[in-house]
Order: structure tokens, then C-alpha cells, then sequence
């Protein structure tokens, strides 16, 4: 029996031995300042919230970024790879009014675990770059970011329509209404006006915009997410007068202003909308009680867009009327419409039925006119008319007085130059970009650093009193914002005029957090928010990972946040990640019985069915979803870390599919990983055993070797296009073959073994470290680490191809391969395909109707009978 047959990879003891190498070599610290010889990369992953546990999305996450980071490092790049925490926000208060734990101490014992999970996994990170943005050697940077901004007039403090818990007396996120009703409390929510800190993220919208072109490496999807979010769109401002106003109402409310991208269709007017909480709207309601029922029903939709497009338009008629400007003898009535928000526009649109199906269907509901005044292609004036479906594309103006005959691209700019020359409108650009409300009624975030006073007003915190720390003794017993209840904290004397004063109670919103880390990871110990030079020389971020549902809002905070710190002197890049890549979801089969949800433990697989492992009892199978704790079709990564080693973790969740995409968790398919780690481990050994000292190269190796130069090639090329599932394909491929030249003892083999055998070792380490360590210890016991080695490269007298494989159908159909030179004659391919053994038996007794010869791809016979 050979060592083939009895070696094994015993990863329990491996992997602890190798980490606790790198650790000591600091294998993976990256330098201060990157200079000399080496380019610069900068790989990194969004950083994690620190619930307490990993779960297999991480682990995909993670090791994505640590393939990238290994194979860098190996092809001679200065490599940073840090990890961080975003480790502010709500579930950490949530589990202090819960659990009776402080927040602080919650979110630190979850890090640990999480740290201690990433380490186990062996990712080549930075640890000497570790920061947490809870802490105030973090967030302090942040505040004086802040002042900064302000001073730029980056930053502003108004008021602003909220979503509002009565209950938990505390704003909350769009995201955080359901069905109009706070996802904790359950109670109505209210729209509420509060002041607000935002920041001016409006200010960057075009070179936001712009720079989107410049992004190639970026997702096309993100990228237009992105544009569609910032929402450019040219139109016009136009202000209509107010039809017969009644008394009372005053200058301010003579009129109402709409921002429109469709002047050329105000021939067609039928309504004029505005907002619940327009100026207008308010006056209404102060003296009618319907009215301002139906004010106080809109504010419980929320502020989202994502909610009111999904609600049912609704409206009151205020008995209120405009007139059309081009037709002053037209009068239209104003409607106060749930569908309208203050912040979007001039929170006022005028409804062109015709042109627009929101404001057919609107028109429709409460039987106001639909007057067609664009015409499709095709269609005749005589006869047109409004259906069911609005005129949603270009055609042809009629029915609108001067702009008849006009396309509606031509007649918006005749209708704006209209406008101006009558003195009731202007052309604009608008952008549906609003700027960033950063205010939060939360205690576990960082504090805002401003102090007001009654006197000054709003007082910036002197630098040298930052940073603004959270206080220790909270309680959690009152609902809302624990800073306010503080019997101390919030009380101070003004740093301006020094009269008592008191602290900003609000904290920010945990995206602040996150849109500067990449630039604190330049150098996380400087007592400035950041080194220029350290900044200037690893940005931006050459490969950013994580997933698209961060598209939006993270990823354009931290553009804008860039650019801002490029305006406060900080960085000299706008853009934060050259490149982004954005990986698919882990998914899951679900189980359950009459019990309710079971765990992929609880079941197991029989010869009857998948059953409960602890009755029998058969167990009904859901679809492959993306695994969560309310289905608890989760699988534990330290499970699966202690079953099969995290070689195999890795391995999996990079050889099922394109990273891109979704991938299923399947227990095949973990086991077939370890399966391979291991015939991998015993053919190394094998090899190091049989082949030892042996250098001397023949003509008998010469196939292995032009399969270990190509396979160096393809899994370069699979590295560097971000396709980690095709590597691992080709290094299966290296595997048989190598497999397969074990059993040959043709002179010069043992020497192509060997190189394959360490290639093996090499290509493998991104994405198998722990396994490509112990094999190299096996090939060169006290060698070089893996981790210090470099590359390999493709010689390229092996990657020539001397002979190709092409497929032989008849009637499309498979049916044999012939080996032919490239660029072989048709006539000799052709005759060769015919001679195959199994297509000429299929072939006998049949005439052949055509031969079709796609060169060096394919021959395919087309027959009768």
C-alpha cells in the first residue's frame, strides 16, 4: 500500500500551525507607505456588522477578497487587506433593552467571536489594521470630518418630514415602516417635522453623476442604480396662478409652482397635485376637517417612494382651482394626493392624464377630464382617443394651440421658451438626489458634536474638546433616545459665549460610519482623521467587494464622502473603489414539518426521503432560498470549519458557480470538496515520496508538463478576470492529470510529477492556503512558505496547440471526437470524421445530405433515411 493511499490532510492540526506561522512572519502586514519596485493593491470587503455570527454569505464574501489578496501578493503587488467593524447601530440598543446588557459590551463579545471565525477561516487580513467605528478612537475622526464639512458648507440643520413612532418616540428609516407601522413598536407612524442635520450630498450631484462614466470596473447594474437614484432630468418650473383665490390667502399662496419633464403637454392639463404637507395643502386643512382627516391619513404612509408607489393614489379635491398659463380661460382643479412628497420637486406636479399613467389612473378614479394631446406614431387626430393605457412615448403634439405639428422632444423646448418669454416658468435641471438627513434619535451611534446654545445658537465643539464621548451609565427603561434622558451628559456651558447650553442629542446615522473606513485603513493610528500621503498612496480601493444591495445607499454616501474629504484637504482621489464586484447569495433548501421550521441538522437524507434525524418522521422540502434565521435553513461556518477544515469552506463556495450568482448550499457538494482536498493531499505526498530529488526532464513528461504550463495560464487568466469557479475547474483538470502520470514510470516523468505537483501547491494557495502549505512542507520540507513564493508563469513553448479536439455530430447530435491539427483542410477533416469508428457504423446505410465543417470547432452530418 502506498502513501497515495494512506496519507491524509489531517486539518484540525494543519490549519492552527499555518495561521500561527503567518502570524508570526506577519505574513500579511501591509507597509505604511507603498513605494519602490512593487505596485500598490488595495483589496477589501465590506466590513461586517457585528452581530455575533458568521454566516456562509460572509464566508463567500471574505474569501472572494482573499483569493484576490493571495494572488496579488504572489504576482509581487504591495497588498493592504484590513478588517474593521461597523459596529454602531440598533440591534445593539435593541439587545440592551432586551437583554439588560450595555450595548458597548454586546458589540464587543460578538467581535471577538466574529474575529476568532475570520481567523479560523485563515484570510490573509491585516490585523494590525483592525478598527471598530464604535470606538472613540474612530469616531472621533468622524466629528472633526464633520466640523470640517461644516465649515465647507458641506453641512446644514433644517427641518424635515420624518417618519415618527409615537410609541418608541423615535424617527425611523423608510426601511423600518411596515405596512405603515413601526416594525418594533407596531404602533401608526406619524410624519412628523423635525430638525435635522443633513449633508449636502446635492452639492456633488453632477460630478456624482459624471463620474459614473468613468467607473468600468464597476457593475453596469450598480452603475445604473446609481444614475437612476441621482435623477437627472431637464424640464421646467412653472407657476400657476390661482383661479379666483379666496380671501385670506395671501402672496405666499397666490400660486402654486410644479416641476414638470413634460411642458410640451400642458395643453392636456386636467389636475394640479400637491404634497399633505405643501404650505397650501396646510391652509386647506386648517379650516376643513375633511381635509386635514385625510392630511393626517397620508402622514401615516411614510416618506419612502418605494411605499407610496405601492399604495393606492388617492386625493381630496380642496375646491381650490389654477389656470393654465397657454390657455388662461382653462381652469383645473388642485388635489391634495398621497402620492405627492414635499421633498421631491416643488412638492406640487401638475397631472397631464393623457401623457402620464399615474395621472390616468388618478384622472379616472375621480372623473376628471383626459384630453389626448399626444399623438402615437401612426395614429390619426380624427379618431384618437385615451384608453386604458396613457401615451408613454414620443409622437406628435396636437390639440395643444401653438405646439401643434411639434414632436414632443421639439415642442418641450418651444413650450420653456414660452414660459420664460411670458414670465411664469424657467427651463431647469432637477435631480431627484435629496440631501443626506444623518440624524438619528439614538443612543449606540456617534455623537454629533455641536452644542446649542439659546444665545449663539448652533455651536460647533472645539477641536481640542474631541472627541464627544458616548456615556457609560445609560438606562434603557424609557422609550426613545436614552442621551435624552441622561441626568448629565447633555448639559454644558456654550464653548462660545460659556452660558449653560446643551449637547446635541442625536446621533448619526451608521452610513456615516462606513463611507470614510477605507480611508481610516491607510492608517488607522494617526492622531488626524487620516495621512494624506498614507491616504493618497493606497486609494482608491483597487478591488471592493460585497453585496448589490449596498448599490445605493453605501456606496454613493462613501462616493460623496470621498469627494468631500478631497474638499477638506484629506484625499486626493473623488472616486473611493476602482473596481467593484458584487457576489451572488448563499441559498439553502428550507425544511419543516408540524412542528414548524427544522435546521439542515435536524433532517437527513433516506432511501424514502428526506426525514426529521431524531423520529423519522418525513419532512416537507421548500426551494433553495437565501438562508435565514427565520426559515433556519442556515448553515454554521464553525460547524462546517470543525467538520471538514476551512480549506473545504472555501473550496466550496468557490468551485459551484460564478461568483456573480447565487450558489446552493448543498451537503454533495461540501463532501465532494473535502473528497478532493484529500486526493489532492495523498497525490502530493505520493509524489514527494516517489519523486524526490529528481530534476532530470524527457520527452515522457512532456504531456504532463504541456498540461501544468496551460493550466498556469488559465488560472491566471481566471484570477485576473475575477472568475475564481474556472480556476478551480482547470485545477481539478491538473489533478487527473497528474493523477494519471502517477502510474507511469516513462523516463523524465518523475521530473514533469514534481512540477506539477509543486504548480499544484502554488495555484491552489488563494483559495486552499492551509492545504498548499502542508504539501509544499511535504515537496520542500524547510523551504520557503507559500505565502513568500511567487507566482508561477506559463513557458510559453507548452501553451503552443499542436493538435485540437473536435466534436462529430450527426443531425446535431454528438456522436464521436476526432484529434486534427489546427487549421487542418476540410477535406481532411471531413474524411477523418467520416472514418471515426462509431459515427461510421451510424452512418452506414445513410446518405449524407450535407457536411458541415466549422473549422477547428465541429463537424456535423446531415442525413436522409
Amino acid at each position: 500500500m502506498n502513501e497515495q493511499d494512506t496519507a491524509s490532510f489531517d486539518f484540525a492540526k494543519a490549519e492552527p500551525r499555518w495561521q500561527a506561522e503567518w502570524a508570526r512572519t506577519r505574513a500579511f502586514a501591509a507597509e505604511d507607505h507603498p513605494a519602490g519596485d512593487r505596485p500598490k493593491y488595495y483589496v477589501l470587503e465590506m466590513f461586517p456588522y457585528p452581530s455575533g455570527q458568521l454566516h456562509m454569505g460572509h464566508v463567500r464574501n471574505y474569501t472572494l477578497g482573499d483569493v484576490v489578496a493571495r494572488y496579488k501578493r504572489a504576482r509581487g503587488f504591495s497588498v493592504m487587506h484590513p478588517m474593521g467593524w461597523d459596529a454602531f447601530g440598533l440591534p445593539a440598543e435593541n439587545a440592551a433593552r432586551e437583554r439588560g446588557v450595555h450595548p458597548g459590551q454586546w458589540t464587543m463579545d460578538n467581535i471577538a467571536t466574529m474575529r476568532g471565525t475570520l481567523q479560523r477561516l485563515g484570510f490573509s487580513l491585516d490585523w494590525e489594521r483592525e478598527i471598530a467605528t464604535c470606538l472613540p478612537d474612530y469616531y472621533g475622526h468622524q466629528q472633526k470630518l464633520f466640523l470640517e464639512m461644516w465649515r465647507k458648507g458641506l453641512v446644514e440643520r433644517r427641518e424635515s418630514s420624518v417618519n415618527w413612532d409615537p410609541v418608541d418616540q423615535t424617527v425611523l428609516a423608510n426601511e423600518q415602516v411596515v405596512d405603515g407601522r413601526g416594525w418594533r413598536s407596531g404602533a401608526l407612524i406619524e410624519k412628523k417635522r423635525l430638525s435635522q442635520w443633513f449633508l449636502a450630498i446635492t452639492k456633488f450631484a453632477e460630478p456624482l453623476l459624471d463620474g459614473l462614466q468613468a467607473l468600468d470596473r464597476w457593475p453596469a447594474r450598480v452603475r445604473t442604480m446609481q444614475e437612476r437614484w441621482i435623477g437627472r432630468s431637464e424640464g421646467a418650473r412653472v407657476r400657476f396662478p390661482l383661479h379666483s383665490p379666496p380671501a385670506g390667502y395671501d402672496a405666499d399662496l397666490d400660486s402654486v409652482e410644479v416641476f414638470t419633464t413634460r411642458p410640451d403637454t400642458l395643453f392636456g392639463m386636467s389636475f394640479v397635485a400637491i404634497a399633505p404637507d405643501h404650505p397650501l395643502a396646510a391652509k386647506v386643512a386648517a379650516g376643513n376637517l375633511d381635509a386635514q382627516a385625510f392630511v393626517v391619513e397620508c402622514q401615516r404612509l411614510g416618506t419612502s417612494e418605494e411605499a407610496i408607489e405601492a399604495a393606492e393614489k388617492r386625493g381630496f379635491d380642496t375646491g381650490l382651482r389654477v389656470a393654465n398659463p397657454f390657455a388662461p380661460d382653462e381652469t383645473a382643479p388642485i388635489w391634495i394626493a398621497n402620492f405627492v412628497l414635499m421633498e421631491y420637486g416643488t412638492g406640487a406636479v401638475f397631472g397631464c392624464p393623457c401623457g402620464d399613467q399615474r395621472d390616468l389612473d388618478f384622472a379616472r378614479k375621480y372623473d376628471l377630464p383626459v384630453k389626448p394631446v399626444v399623438l402615437p406614431p401612426g395614429a390619426e387626430p380624427a379618431s384618437f382617443t385615451i384608453g386604458k393605457q396613457a401615451v408613454s412615448g414620443d409622437g406628435t403634439l396636437f390639440n395643444s394651440g401653438f405646439l401643434d405639428g411639434l414632436s414632443t422632444v421639439e415642442g418641450k423646448r418651444e413650450a420653456i421658451d414660452r414660459l420664460e418669454a411670458m414670465g411664469v416658468g424657467r427651463g431647469v435641471v432637477n435631480w431627484r438626489l435629496r440631501d443626506w438627513g444623518i440624524s438619528r434619535q439614538r443612543y449606540w451611534g456617534c455623537p454629533i458634536p455641536v452644542v446649542h446654545c439659546d444665545t449663539c445658537g448652533a455651536v460647533p465643539v472645539p477641536d481640542d474638546q474631541l472627541p464627544v464621548v458616548l456615556p457609560e451609565d445609560v438606562t434603557f427603561d424609557k422609550p426613545g433616545n436614552p442621551l435624552d434622558h441622561h441626568p448629565t451628559w447633555k448639559h454644558v456651558d456654550c464653548p462660545q459665549c460659556g452660558k449653560p447650553a446643551r449637547r446635541e442629542t442625536d446621533t448619526f446615522d451608521t452610513f456615516v460610519d462606513s463611507s470614510w473606513y477605507f480611508t481610516r485603513f491607510t492608517a488607522p493610528h494617526v492622531s488626524t482623521p487620516t495621512d494624506p500621503v498614507a491616504a493618497n498612496a493606497w486609494l482608491p480601493v483597487d478591488q471592493y467587494i460585497g453585496g448589490v444591495e449596498h448599490a445605493i445607499l453605501h456606496l454613493l454616501y462613501a462616493r460623496f464622502f470621498t469627494r468631500a474629504m478631497h474638499e477638506t484637504g484629506h484625499v486626493a482621489v473623488d472616486e473611493p473603489f476602482a473596481g467593484l464586484f458584487t457576489q451572488g447569495m448563499i441559498t439553502h433548501e428550507s425544511y419543516r414539518d408540524a412542528d414548524g421550521w427544522l435546521a439542515p441538522e435536524d433532517v437527513e437524507r433516506t432511501a424514502d426521503g428526506i426525514v426529521r434525524r431524531d423520529n423519522g418522521r418525513p419532512v416537507t422540502v421548500g426551494r433553495s432560498e437565501k438562508m435565514s434565521k427565520s426559515k433556519r435553513n442556515t448553515v454554521s461556518p464553525t460547524a462546517i470549519i470543525e467538520r471538514f477544515g476551512a480549506d473545504t469552506a472555501r473550496w466550496f463556495v468557490l468551485s459551484d458557480s460564478p461568483p456573480e450568482r447565487d450558489m446552493e448550499w448543498t451537503e454533495a457538494g461540501i463532501a465532494a470538496a473535502a473528497r478532493f482536498g484529500q486526493r489532492l493531499f495523498r497525490l502530493v505526498a505520493t509524489v514527494a515520496a516517489r519523486d524526490a530529488g529528481d530534476s532530470a526532464h524527457g520527452e515522457g513528461g512532456d504531456d504532463l508538463r504541456r498540461v501544468t504550463h496551460r493550466t498556469i495560464a488559465a488560472v491566471t487568466e481566471a484570477l485576473e478576470g475575477f472568475t475564481p469557479n474556472v480556476a478551480v475547474a482547470r485545477l481539478h483538470e491538473l489533478t487527473s492529470a497528474l493523477a494519471e502520470a502517477e502510474k507511469s514510470d516513462a523516463p523524465g516523468l518523475a521530473a514533469a510529477r514534481r512540477e506539477a505537483a509543486l504548480t499544484l501547491c502554488l495555484l491552489c494557495a488563494p483559495m486552499q492556503p492551509h492545504l498548499a502549505e502542508d504539501m509544499m512542507a511535504l515537496l520542500e520540507p524547510g523551504g520557503a512558505l507559500v505565502t513568500e513564493r511567487a507566482w508561477p508563469t506559463a513557458e510559453a513553448q507548452w501553451l503552443a496547440v499542436d493538435r485540437i479536439t473536435m466534436g462529430v455530430q450527426i443531425m446535431g447530435k454528438l456522436r464521436g471526437t476526432i484529434d486534427v491539427a489546427p487549421g487542418a483542410a476540410a477535406d481532411e477533416v471531413l474524411a477523418l470524421a467520416e472514418a471515426e469508428p462509431n459515427v461510421a457504423r451510424m452512418l452506414a446505410g445513410k446518405r449524407i445530405v450535407k457536411r458541415v465543417h466549422v473549422p477547428n470547432r465541429i463537424v456535423n452530418f446531415v442525413v436522409a433515411g
